[in-house]
């Protein structure tokens, strides 16, 4: 179920197998922090549209890093059942020939994962390398200069290195040509690291990964040397270090390439983290990210939006997170008449979620993810078509019966519900709003506005010099009460025609050309007379 650098890539064959035998596909996503407080003005807020929102959550993202990427394989393996295999992945970025990569921690997201148990020593350690296609672009230009390095800079990889050389150069000494000597205890991407720096630094020597965190040093000669990297058999040829360093970018692109429907829960996040990891910096655009998204994943299913029409069409309580809604769906009886709902079988290695709850590990939240997909597809099916509902629904069926709500992804706090990444986002519609008239208290700014009804959860926009909105979706009639009396904010119901500023400059406009209509008029008249 986690899967490290040190076992990665002999488990990435049979992951590519089981990902195009799949129905679909659940991810679920760590990362380093969320939104960035260091940001003005970077909160989520109710006035956001989504192109707003977007360029807000970019800064963060670029600010942040995945830790941990959970992946839950759907395969319908007989009648009415699926097999889940789900797997974590612990990232960490590249450090081979691209520029040192810096990410920033937020206190509460660490603090939050320690909680729930989150092993950083695996993250930090063991964390599977990537890149995006521009960083992979310079490694590849300087494999054919020659110009790479390691980007090694921690104490643990330089003692790792400076042992290995040192071992290798007192040895070399006396050695003779085709003596061999071994390096043992080499973790991970030190096994590649190790054998680049030796053969970079010495020439007659040649190297060979032995598995079990051991490297094989020979002394050859120049020319045996030469003919060696000539081979077929070389372990760090260029392509072979690409491939290492790339590392969990080859299972993006074997997902890519898969075009399976990807399952996800409020993952907007999840997307961005995707789209500036593993394929390309997130553009400036948010139109040109909704376009490379969807060319990526064609077929996205937000389960939040999914478990939303679920509320309205059956008698599903309020829930406040996936867990709730899995445990929902699992407890209630909610469909009594229609076929029972496909078995979702934990494969054999997985068997612990079904043991005992995980929330916040990637691979858990993946696996309830797609759990709570499917159930509640089941369910819209089984109301929709009632009793011509077949015992072995195909995932197709499925399918069809969420069509609405395919490619639309969860809009938290904003002005639409959802994102459309097949098409154009719906009107934005905000809730009813407040206007603050500030009476003397110069200078008081939109951050200090939104201090003051903090309490309150209301989102602050400027709209005059000494106007503000509020926006908030509920307490309207509790301010309104408790800022009746105050001797500096009057708070009262916004109105557009009366507040708007433009509404009020195109009254004034109206007004002027009126009174210079009504004086033309009286001149006019008196003249005539």
């Amino acid at each position: 179920m986690e899967v490290g650098a040190e076992a990665f890539a002999r488990r990435l064959p049979r992951l590519r197998r089981r990902i195009l035998r799949a129905a679909f596909v659940a991810l679920d996503t760590e990362f380093t922090g969320l939104h960035s407080t260091s940001l003005q003005n970077n909160e989520p807020s109710l006035f956001d549209s989504p192109a707003e929102r977007y360029e807000k959550a970019r800064q963060s993202v670029q600010r942040f890093t995945l830790v941990q990427l959970g992946l839950a394989i759907f395969s319908k393996e007989n009648s009415n059942k699926y097999v889940v295999h789900s797997y974590n992945f612990f990232l960490f970025p590249s450090t081979l020939g691209i520029r040192d990569v810096e990410f920033t921690l937020s206190a509460s997201s660490i603090q939050f994962l320690s909680h729930y148990g989150f092993d950083y020593n695996k993250f930090l350690k063991d964390g599977i390398p990537y890149m995006n296609e521009v960083q992979e672009k310079i490694l590849r230009q300087r494999l054919l200069a020659g110009t790479w390095k390691v980007c090694s800079t921690s104490n643990a990889d330089k003692d790792v290195l400076k042992k290995a050389i040192d071992e290798v150069t007192s040895w070399i000494a006396a050695a003779k040509e085709e003596d061999t000597m071994i390096l043992q205890d080499l973790n991970g991407y030190h096994v590649l690291e190790v054998q680049l720096v030796l053969r970079q630094a010495l020439e007659n020597v040649w190297t060979e990964p032995l598995g079990d965190k051991k490297v094989m040093v020979k002394k050859v000669s120049p020319e045996h040397r030469q003919l060696l990297e000539n081979s077929s058999y070389d372990h760090c040829q260029k392509k072979l270090i690409l491939l290492s360093a790339r590392g969990f970018t080859n299972l993006f692109q074997i997902l890519v390439k898969a075009k399976k429907p990807l399952v996800g829960h409020n993952m907007l996040m999840d997307l961005m983290h995707l789209h500036d990891k593993f394929y390309r910096p997130l553009p400036e655009s948010y139109d040109e990210f909704k376009r490379n998204i969807h060319n990526l994943f064609p077929v996205i299913i937000d389960t939040k939006t999914v478990i939303k029409s679920v509320r309205k069409k059956c008698l599903f309580p309020r829930i406040s997170s996936l867990l709730e809604a899995y445990a929902v769906l699992c407890s209630s009886n909610l469909n009594p008449k229609g076929p029972p709902c496909p078995v979702i079988a934990l494969a054999s290695g997985c068997s612990r979620y079904a043991e005992k709850k995980s929330p916040h590990e990637a691979g858990y939240d993946a696996f309830l993810c797609g759990s709570v997909l499917l159930m509640s597809a089941h369910l819209l099916l089984c109301r929709s078509a009632g009793d011509a509902v077949e015992a072995d629904p195909s995932f197709s069926k499925y399918l069809t019966v969420l069509a609405e709500h395919v490619n639309k992804v969860n809009f938290i706090r904003g002005g639409v519900s959802s994102i459309n990444f097949s098409g154009e986002d719906g009107p934005c519609r905000h809730p009813p709003a407040l206007i603050v008239h500030v009476q003397g208290w110069p200078g008081l700014t939109e951050r200090q506005i939104y201090q003051e009804f903090k309490s309150h959860r209301f989102d602050v926009r400027r709209l005059s010099k000494n106007q503000f909105l509020l926006l908030s979706n509920q307490y309207k009639q509790l301010v309104l009460r408790d800022y009746r009396h105050h001797p500096h904010l009057q708070v009262s119901v916004y109105r557009h025609w009366r507040h708007s500023p433009s509404v009020n400059c195109l009254l004034q406009i109206s007004g002027i050309v009126a009174l210079w209509s009504l004086l033309a008029f009286a001149l006019g008249g008196t003249s005539s007379c």
